[in-house]
């Protein structure tokens, strides 16, 4: 992570709870959700700034929420390590409402036998919803963690018409 950037936070409402949503150099950098598996200490999201460079981040995911809009177009500067930003810039290309297994998004990337490194880059994924790492799920169909939570996801899914899971978790 860069110290010597300029980060400001907000915090939206959404039907999955409040939504922080972080920017570094006005570039957003951050987005989390309540109770979020791997957030990062809030003293670094720098001040609240409610107006700042948020409003085409919140103008797309109030969309995004009404069933508007599909997919996202924003600046995103996603820090990590060159495995990570190959994983998270495949996420990226799964399209709204589809799913594909841990496994296949490794052999996208073109590390075929990766997937348990996939899985820990999918849950490090620091910008949820936009960057869609809730549309990876098990070989077998089943849910498999979610930064945000399992129930999160099983909703998401759900939102995006992507198969509503079964109370084992498995997709039908």
């Amino acid at each position: 992570m860069r110290t010597d950037s300029t980060r400001v936070h907000t915090v939206v409402d959404s039907p999955y709870g409040p939504l922080t949503l972080v920017a570094a150099d006005g570039v957003l950098c951050g987005l989390y959700m309540v109770g979020h598996r791997h957030l990062p200490p809030e003293e670094t999201f720098g001040e609240r700034d409610d107006d700042g460079p948020f409003p085409e981040a919140v103008r797309q995911l109030t969309a995004y929420f009404a069933g508007e809009a599909t997919d996202f177009d924003l600046p995103l500067r996603l820090a990590g390590t060159p495995f990570q930003q190959r994983v998270w810039d495949e996420l990226r290309r799964i399209p709204y409402g589809e799913t594909i297994s841990y496994g296949e998004l490794a052999a996208r990337i073109g590390s075929p036998s990766a997937s348990r490194a996939v899985g820990l880059a999918n849950g490090k994924n620091p910008i949820s919803i936009i960057v869609p790492c809730h549309r990876v799920i098990g070989s077998n169909g089943s849910l498999t963690g979610y930064g945000g939570g399992l129930d999160r996801k099983r909703q998401l899914l759900a939102f995006e018409g992507g198969g509503v899971p079964a109370d084992d978790g498995r997709l039908f």
